[in-house]
């Protein structure tokens, strides 16, 4: 009995060490992916590769003069982030940041990210962001970028939750649009304003408020609430404008009957009562949105 208890003890301690071993490789993982610094590029189609060798594979390539998030350093190489890929660039072809005042463009790489009053995990949060959300990085420190939100919240925001890239590719990936598309497929409810349950304007409702937007929950409240300019025709419409429609036979005489967002190519996405409804995707150009099109309103 005494040998098998021995044995229990020994499997116990074990897997105690185990555990422990991989919650720290755990942490120093995610610790390996918060800045330590910050870098600007000097060379063009610069090959980013996947160890620090110059015959190791290709992650992409680098424009001249883009900002690159430090992660580590070592001999000839920095081992850097940009635009959601890691790896090693050329210490002859990075100037690193000395002062942490710069400008460059970011997304946010994660849900319910927390912008802070300061740079500090302890620090009281302004505002949460999420997955695709552009952000302006102003400076870096102690690896906390600080920025400026989309709609003009400022605060930090820890690097690792921050990736580093280009107006044009932050652009096409962020914004409302992003934010509204995880949650396709969500179920519509009647009153509903949250991930378990949204109608209409309870949706446009919650994405915009992710990205600091506050409008009421009506789709005609939100058309006449003077949140934004009003577009009058489907052609003038832009990704990220809400828009709007009225069938007499549902608006029990109000302005908006229905209320949605527009993400480009002549759709929107909105949360529809039908019978195959919840968060959707619909065309906007011809049909039943097309003949009851009120307007649109871009924020």
């Amino acid at each position: 009995m005494i040998h098998h208890e021995g044995k229990a003890a020994g499997a116990a301690a074990l897997c105690a060490a185990l555990t422990v071993l991989l919650a720290a490789t755990a942490q120093a993982s995610a610790a390996d992916q918060i800045a330590v610094g910050v870098g600007c590029t000097s060379g063009s189609s610069l090959r980013l590769r996947a160890e620090a060798s110059t015959d190791s594979a290709i992650v992409t390539q680098l424009d001249k003069s883009v900002a690159v998030a430090i992660l580590g350093k070592q001999e000839g190489w920095y081992y850097v982030s940009y635009d959601g890929n890691n790896g090693y660039l050329s210490a002859d072809y990075v100037i690193e940041d000395q002062d942490g005042v710069f400008t460059a463009d970011g997304r946010v790489n994660g849900d319910g990210v927390n912008v802070r009053a300061e740079a500090s995990a302890d620090a009281e949060s302004l505002a949460t962001v999420n997955t695709g959300s552009a952000v302006t990085v102003n400076g870096f420190a102690d690896g906390w970028y600080a920025v400026t939100c989309q709609y003009g919240t400022t605060g930090y925001i820890r690097s690792d939750f921050v990736d580093l890239t280009s107006a044009s590719a932050a652009g096409s990936t962020s914004g409302v649009v992003s934010v509204a598309k995880q949650y396709l497929g969500t179920r519509y409810s009647y009153g509903g304003a949250s991930p378990s349950g949204f109608d209409c304007s309870g949706f446009t409702m919650y994405c915009f408020q992710q990205m600091g937007v506050s409008l009421p929950h009506s789709a005609t409240s939100q058309w006449q609430s003077g949140a934004g300019q009003k577009i009058t025709s489907t052609s003038g419409l832009q990704s990220g404008d809400l828009v709007f429609f009225c069938d007499p036979s549902r608006s029990n005489g109000k302005a908006c009957s229905h209320a949605g967002i527009y993400i480009g190519g002549g759709q929107f996405i909105h949360a529809s009562s039908s019978r195959s409804g919840g968060v959707i995707i619909s065309d906007l150009t011809s049909g039943y949105y097309n003949t009851y099109f009120v307007g649109g309103m871009r924020i």
